[in-house]
């Protein structure tokens, strides 16, 4: 079994400081959350930007800020913008995040429409799909497949037919939004990815924990952070995402499975530096 990759997905477009003041807006507090990821065992950092308000933005400028930031106090850590944005966003809002200098290794890719809840649409069409596919790849980008169901599996595997993805393929499934956060549910999304593709998950809200352990037994990769969760436990709210990525060591070493490092998670991935 290879050794665990933790994402952290530190601050999200969605949650807010009411909800828990530890959410990151402005560049220091993106530094500090990436940085206490980091520490505790985080390779990859999925990064969202925000304006200092809170109101989140795929503004190229403040991607770079952020990863220029970043990289001082993570050398080497592998950071993943994010090109979903936030509801309501265009595709070109979205893909402003891969054009930072240098460009990106990884990114998301969202491989589908998604109900946020209540009449919260994520719009992905099968074109829109295709066509961040094959911007990533012109630009050398390995996609993180983001899937929130089974059929999401299906319309990322329709833009590898056209020749869009370079393999292995490497999924992230989003479990508690469209698809329950079960057992059975990611036992099956993950018996549904092509025979050597990787793959992460996440459980959204109370789900994350459950998730995170089934992960780590699984072989899996586990995605935490306050973009999913803002609890270290039922009632108690996290301080920082790094004490979230501490309570996935603790899980991680009760199963038996070893941290990768940032340079070993680019083995496991297939990447290049």
């Amino acid at each position: 079994m290879d050794k665990l990759i933790i994402t952290a997905a530190i601050c999200g477009a969605e949650v807010t400081k009411e909800q828990n003041p530890a959410v990151p807006y402005t560049i220091e507090e993106i530094v500090r959350e990436a940085k206490s990821a980091y520490d505790a065992g985080a390779s990859i950092i999925h990064l969202h930007v925000r304006w200092d308000d809170g109101t989140p933005t795929q503004d190229t400028k403040r991607f770079q800020e952020a990863v220029d930031a970043i990289r001082k106090v993570c050398p080497d850590a592998i950071i993943q913008p994010s090109t979903g944005g936030a509801v309501g966003m265009t595709d070109l809002e979205r893909l402003a995040s891969t054009d930072i200098v240098p460009t990106p290794e990884f990114a998301t890719l969202d491989c589908g429409t998604c109900n946020f809840g209540g009449d919260e649409i994520f719009v992905n069409t099968d074109n829109t799909v295709f066509n961040f596919a094959k911007i990533m790849k012109e630009k050398g980008i390995k996609p993180e497949l983001e899937v929130f169901d089974k059929g999401m599996i299906d319309i990322a595997l329709k833009a590898d037919r056209k020749g869009l993805l370079v393999h292995p393929l490497h999924f992230d499934f989003v479990m508690g939004v469209q698809i329950s956060a079960t057992l059975r549910d990611l036992v099956f999304m993950a018996g549904s990815i092509p025979q050597g593709s990787t793959w992460t998950a996440t459980g959204v809200g109370r789900s994350a924990w459950n998730i995170a352990a089934a992960t780590i037994a699984m072989g899996g990769h586990v995605r935490i952070g306050f973009e999913d969760n803002l609890y270290l436990e039922k009632g108690v709210l996290a301080k920082s995402n790094g004490e979230m990525v501490e309570k996935v060591v603790k899980l991680a070493k009760l199963l038996g499975r070893e941290i990768a490092t940032p340079d070993e998670a680019r083995e496991i991935l297939s990447m290049k530096k």
